[in-house]
């Protein structure tokens, strides 16, 4: 991160902040276009996202961060448009069906990107794990559902039961894979 942007934020220099916040704007809100929202809901987003940098440099959460201005202000506002859109239910999830054969036993990667070598431990083990526990932590981190959601379209008797099946299964998967070969 710049750290003459991040000074600005600590010092509140209000003209740099002010050129800080235009120069990204209209970046922003053509980034953000492609989700569906309007315009002023997009505006909106931004000035949350400018915000939230800003009390993040502020309280020193930027000092170790290694990406741009501008990555980390667009992954804040990236976190906001899916709130966004969870919130007008724009994102459409697939239902889950226990009685239909829906196995996710495969995700194709493109061969051109290389996996990391923990990237390929959980894709070599996470086959080792039973459908359920794959459901689960497919619907939950795959699929981005919130706990409530998995618990509906999964059939749960509540919250709990989706938070601990999670907790079990996750568990379960760091066990495999560090378990000596």
């Amino acid at each position: 991160m710049e750290i003459h942007h991040i000074k600005s934020f600590i010092n509140n220099n209000s003209l740099e902040i002010k050129t800080l916040y235009n120069e990204h704007r209209g970046m922003f809100i053509g980034f953000g276009k492609k989700y569906g929202l309007s315009g002023e809901d997009l505006a909106d987003i931004y000035q949350e996202a400018f915000l939230a940098l800003r009390k993040h440099a502020i309280s020193g959460k930027l000092d170790t961060v290694n990406s741009s201005l501008r990555t980390y202000l667009f992954g804040i506002g990236k976190y906001l448009i899916f709130n966004e859109l969870r919130k007008k239910e724009k994102l459409v999830s697939l239902k889950y069906e226990p009685e239909t054969n829906f196995d996710v036993d495969e995700i194709s990667i493109d061969n051109a990107m290389s996996l990391t070598i923990e990237q390929s431990l959980l894709r070599q083990n996470f086959q080792k794990l039973g459908k359920k526990c794959k459901d689960m932590l497919t619907m939950h981190y795959y699929r981005g559902l919130t706990n409530e959601e998995i618990m509906e379209e999964a059939g749960y008797e509540n919250e709990n039961v989706v938070r601990s099946t999670k907790s079990r299964c996750l568990k379960t998967l760091k066990e495999i894979i560090n378990s000596p070969k």
